[in-house]
């Protein structure tokens, strides 16, 4: 919270009730003035002053922790829109002067979360909306907060970059949403008829399918995913069913596809990732019910990277693990915490990874988004680089 002091300001012209009306006007002016400067001069006093304390300089985690060779950095966390619209001093001075206030929105519950050349789409099931975190236009805007087009409980998203489209998995209304890159609205997929409660949904890498995860729940046998045309919402094909063998799911969450159209499906109640082909048949599945690196206790969110990678969050284990194309574990980043610093995590939920290798987790507790960078990017480089705020 930002509170400025108004001092009184006295002496501003002749006081005389016969020469008050003609210098009201410039009295009023004169009053603005010096309240913007007084406004201007402490913010340079705090900014500049040699006698503020020097705050212990932050130092990012990195991973995995020395001694072995780090591979990926924390970066940032987004969690408000002040974390990516551009306010300058400037800025500051126009809305005192004008007796407003800044207007900063937060995400309350976010779930899901999808990135495209630096735009964050993140879900919110509390707000029924999707924030976005425009990095490299330094701007924030909603996507499904009106008619039409309007959420009731957003899941998963995903997002087109041959169709550059937005999908969004709403398991109230039973349907996904498509959106332009700026959140215009073009079409809904699915219906109630097809869907029992969908939580999860990924597009093919040229754009023409979209694979909805349908979760079903205790009392259903619709744990399946479903496939459909991403123009029409055809119903193209039906995958899997309920059940532990291999191609079958038990309360299916979330999936991803690989850049070769491989579909990775977190199978939650199986404890394990499911593997398929483009065309939809099984290919192998990975992980078991455990305590140990490379098992799973409560797996939810997944991802995968430009070279393959796969990304699997675990809500349990409050990390995210790393496994190469073919389930081998490769490292995992994070724990357990009971407060909202880097790489902390109690409910961890969505992932996503963009397409210079940067990671973005999203944990519904601490209400965050946290951005981790491969090692070997520097801090200002790739469509999420961060540069110097304007003056």
């Amino acid at each position: 919270m930002q509170i400025f002091y108004r001092p009184r300001i006295t002496g501003l012209g002749n006081t005389d009730p016969q020469h008050a009306q003609g210098h009201c006007s410039l009295t009023g002016v004169l009053r603005r003035f010096v309240l913007a400067c007084c406004l201007l001069n402490a913010v340079l006093f705090v900014t500049g002053c040699a006698s503020t304390p020097k705050m212990e300089e932050f130092v990012p985690p990195v991973y995995p922790p020395p001694p072995a060779d780090p591979r990926f950095i924390y970066e940032r966390t987004l969690k408000f829109s002040s974390n990516v619209e551009d306010f300058t001093t400037g800025d500051a001075i126009k809305l005192f002067a004008t007796g407003e206030s800044r207007k900063i929105q937060t995400l309350v519950k976010p779930y899901g979360v999808a990135v495209y050349r630096g735009r964050v789409y993140v879900t919110d099931t509390v707000d029924r909306e999707v924030m976005v975190f425009d990095i490299p236009g330094k701007r924030f805007f909603i996507i499904g907060d009106r008619a039409p087009g309007a959420l009731q409980k957003p899941h998963g998203i995903a997002v087109s970059q041959a169709r550059q489209e937005v999908y969004v998995c709403d398991s109230s209304t039973k349907r996904v949403m498509v959106y332009d890159l700026d959140g215009k609205f073009l079409r809904s997929l699915g219906s109630k008829e097809i869907f029992d409660r969908p939580t999860g949904v990924a597009v093919s890498p040229d754009g023409s399918k979209v694979y909805v995860v349908d979760t079903g729940g205790l009392a259903s046998s619709h744990h399946v995913v479903v496939v459909l045309d991403s123009i029409s919402g055809k119903v193209l094909q039906t995958i899997g069913s309920r059940g532990s063998k291999p191609g079958q799911f038990n309360l299916p969450l979330l999936d991803a596809v690989a850049p070769d159209g491989t579909l990775y499906v977190v199978d939650g109640g199986n404890f394990r990732v499911e593997v398929f082909n483009p065309d939809g048949s099984f290919k192998f599945k990975f992980g078991s019910v455990g305590r140990l690196p490379g098992q799973f206790a409560r797996p939810k969110g997944i991802a995968t990277d430009p070279q393959g990678n796969i990304y699997v969050v675990d809500t349990a284990f409050g990390n995210f693990q790393i496994f190469n194309p073919k389930g081998q574990l490769l490292m995992f980043i994070g724990n357990r915490g009971e407060a909202a610093e880097p790489g902390k995590y109690m409910l961890p939920a969505g992932i996503a990874v963009d397409e210079d290798g940067r990671i973005y987790v999203v944990d519904q507790f601490f209400r965050k988004v946290d951005v981790f960078r491969p090692y070997t990017l520097k801090r200002t480089e790739g469509y999420a680089g961060v540069l110097e705020p304007r003056k």
